[in-house]
This record gives C-alpha cells, sequence and structure tokens, in this order.
C-alpha cells in the first residue's frame, strides 16, 4: 500500500513544481518587460498636479537631462540641479510639454537644437539662477514659450541684444538680467534693458568692424604705393647709373648704347 501512494504521489509532485517553474519564468518575464517603464532616476518621480502630468526631479543630484522622462509630461521639473550643457535635442520626446523648468543648474551652454520639437506648445521656460554668459539667439528660434533668463553671469553684447529681442520674456524678470562683463566697463552692474536704451550694442560693433575693415583697406593701398614709389626709384637710379656708365665709354660706344638706353626707358 506504501508504495502504491508513493507511486500516485509522484505525478502530482511533478505537476506542482513544474507549474512553479512556469509560473517563476512568467515573472520574471513581467519584470523584464515593465521594468523600463518604471525605472526613472534616482530622486525622481512622476505626479499629477490639476489635471497635467508632472515629472519631477528636482534636487535629484542630475548631471544631465534624464532619458526615461515619460513622453506624455506636460510638466517638468528639473530645477536645483548640477546639469552644466543642454545638448541638441535634449526634449526631443517629450511633444506635450508646456512647462520646463531648469533654473538653479550650472548650466553654461544651450546648443542650438536644445528645444527642437517643444515649439508648437511650451509656453514656460525658467533657465533662471545658471551660468549662461552668451547664448546664440538660434537655440531659441521658433519658441514661442515665455522665457527667465535672470540671474546669470551675461557677457552685455551684441549676441545678449539679439536674444533678448528674439525671445519673449517673463513678466518681471527683465530686471533680474543684470552685466556681469562688458567691453565697457560702466555698463557692469547694470539692468540689461536699462543699458541698451543708450546703446545699441549692435549697431556700435558695425561700426567697429566697419572702421578695421577701412583701416585694413588703407593699410593694402599704402602698402602698393610704397612698391610703386620704390619700384620708380629703383629704375630710375638704375638708368642714371647706367647713363654715368656710358659717359665714361668712348664716343662711338657710347652713341650706340645711348640710343639703346633711351629706348628701353621709353
Amino acid at each position: 500500500m506504501p508504495a502504491v501512494e508513493r507511486v500516485l504521489h509522484r505525478p502530482v509532485t511533478m505537476g506542482l513544481l513544474l507549474q512553479s517553474l512556469l509560473l517563476l519564468l512568467l515573472l520574471l518575464l513581467l519584470g523584464c518587460c515593465l521594468h523600463p517603464a518604471t525605472a526613472f532616476p534616482k530622486g525622481c518621480y512622476p505626479s499629477e498636479e490639476e489635471g497635467l502630468k508632472t515629472f519631477r526631479c528636482s534636487n535629484a543630484r542630475l548631471t544631465e537631462v534624464p532619458r526615461d522622462i515619460p513622453n506624455d509630461t506636460n510638466k517638468l521639473y528639473l530645477d536645483s540641479n548640477r546639469i552644466p550643457f543642454l545638448p541638441r535635442d535634449a526634449f526631443r520626446d517629450l511633444p506635450l510639454l508646456l512647462e520646463l523648468d531648469l533654473s538653479h543648474n550650472a548650466i553654461a551652454g544651450v546648443e542650438s537644437g536644445a528645444f527642437r520639437g517643444l515649439a508648437e506648445h511650451l509656453h514656460s521656460l525658467d533657465l533662471s539662477s545658471n551660468r549662461l554668459v552668451s547664448v546664440s539667439k538660434d537655440a531659441f528660434s521658433n519658441l514661442k514659450a515665455k522665457v527667465n533668463l535672470s540671474n546669470n553671469p551675461w557677457l552685455c553684447d551684441c549676441r545678449l541684444q539679439e536674444l533678448v529681442r528674439t525671445v519673449e520674456l517673463v513678466a518681471g524678470s527683465s530686471g533680474g538680467i543684470v552685466c556681469d562683463s562688458s567691453a565697457q566697463e560702466e555698463h557692469v552692474g547694470k539692468a540689461f534693458l536699462q543699458v541698451i536704451a543708450d546703446t545699441d550694442f549692435c549697431n556700435v560693433y558695425k561700426k567697429t568692424t566697419d572702421i578695421a575693415m577701412l583701416v585694413t583697406m588703407f593699410g593694402w593701398f599704402a602698402m602698393v604705393i610704397s612698391y610703386l614709389v620704390y619700384y620708380v626709384r629703383q629704375n630710375q637710379e638704375d638708368a642714371r647709373r647706367h647713363l654715368e656708365y656710358l659717359k665714361s665709354l668712348p664716343s662711338k660706344q657710347r652713341r650706340s648704347e645711348e640710343s639703346s638706353t633711351i629706348s628701353t626707358v621709353v
């Protein structure tokens, strides 16, 4: 009897073992498939605020724009991190983004095309309190968002003037765009909009360029004139020496060489 029970019990045990293995395999497969969708960078988490899908990475010690941001995100907070640079197409997979907060980072450079793909929907971009010194207006081309550029160590020049005239600044933020450096010392420490009310940096640059071109052209002209004067004087000196030589020759030989010299000079 015990032998019969063992024979009957063996298939049941094998069946349970097989089921356990299949269940474990299924869980592993589900884990592999679901993991990428929920593997957010450390310190980042999704939420919903006022009916908008939000992704927060504030104070997450990030050194670059994370790649695993849900593409249906409406509000993205990357503030108070250590991001130093915004490369081309940094946000291209976020077509529904409305607000982007990049304030209080270490951003010193923005590559042209960094905000490509955001032109249609983005209405707020915060780049305040970073390390921006000079940025091309092309980095913000076609962008309709209101931009905050305050509290950066700006170099006040034609490039900044073009940038400020290209973007729409957040109301009340223009006073925070202050000249940290400038070719003219008296501009340092002043609000940029106050400075450009009296100074057209791009016009000054154009005048400087025109003057430099005129100086260069005058230099070349002076070189050509100097060469021509030298060439004429050198020929005159050679002719004088030759005539003196002819005077020292006998009369017949002198006449023939004088005629040759005159024809050569003519």
